[in-house]
């Protein structure tokens, strides 16, 4: 399920400024705090990586799974 969110641009004589704002379920989902520092890394054009230094612990811990290999038809 995505968040649609539009980019706003807030233009000044002589500067510019970009806000992206997040939508509060993804903000409480993340439980960022008010004035957490974030750091935005270019992954592409079409992809930005959103990174926290600081991590709050997951509330519970789930076993990922190593991806299935394809069944071969021999």
């Amino acid at each position: 399920m995505g968040y649609p969110t539009k980019v706003q641009l807030i233009q000044r004589k002589e500067s510019q400024q970009w806000y992206i704002n997040f939508p509060a379920a993804i903000a409480q989902g993340m439980e960022f705090a008010k004035g957490e520092e974030v750091q935005w890394i270019i992954a592409d054009k079409g992809h930005l990586i959103l990174s926290r230094q600081v991590v709050p612990p997951n509330p519970i811990e789930l076993k990922k799974k190593p991806p299935s290999s394809p069944k071969s038809n021999g």
